[in-house]
């Protein structure tokens, strides 16, 4: 799949990230402007690195409309689905909270992650033999740098492949 993030007039206080699948059927949703990294550009950086095959991208890539994912994560007959979702979600909001700070703590990190999935009656996603700076935090900052640097009215190309590890 292919996301196409798409800064439009610099008085809009919302982007939009286009999906374009591997068939060329596609989906988008808006995604708001908040000082950093945009929360779906996040769920790239972390659903591209990390062994997920449920997250929100996966889902979107494997041919749900990005407004409805959200059904299928709170189907309870899909608990893998469900647990992987969570997990997705938590790492996201954790990586955003480290994007917030301006600065990677690792402690900090794994404990919003752990806590963010706890909240929702999911296990954490196991970290161990991985590097979240590397894997997740740079790779945000460098995204970042990248999106900033795209003018009012232009577009970031990325190609998603779901459920990798680097």
């Amino acid at each position: 799949m292919r996301l196409i993030a798409e800064k439009l007039a610099k008085t809009d206080k919302l982007d939009r990230l286009r999906f374009v699948r591997t068939d060329g059927s596609e989906c988008s949703t808006s995604m708001p402007r908040q000082g950093t990294l945009p929360h779906d550009l996040v769920h790239y950086i972390v659903e591209s690195a990390l062994p997920l095959k449920h997250g929100f991208l996966s889902l979107v890539a494997a041919g749900q409309d990005a407004r409805f994912v959200m059904d299928l994560v709170h189907d309870a007959a899909n608990v893998q689905v469900q647990t992987e979702a969570v997990q997705a979600e938590a790492i996201v909001e954790a990586l955003q909270t480290q994007l917030w700070n301006g600065s990677f703590d690792l402690g900090m990190f794994l404990e919003g992650a752990a806590l963010a999935s706890a909240g929702r009656g999911k296990p954490a996603f196991d970290f161990s033999g991985l590097d979240p700076q590397a894997l997740l935090y740079d790779r945000a900052l460098s995204l970042l740098e990248q999106w900033q640097q795209i003018p009012f009215f232009q577009k970031l190309e990325l190609p998603f492949a779901a459920g990798k590890s680097s």
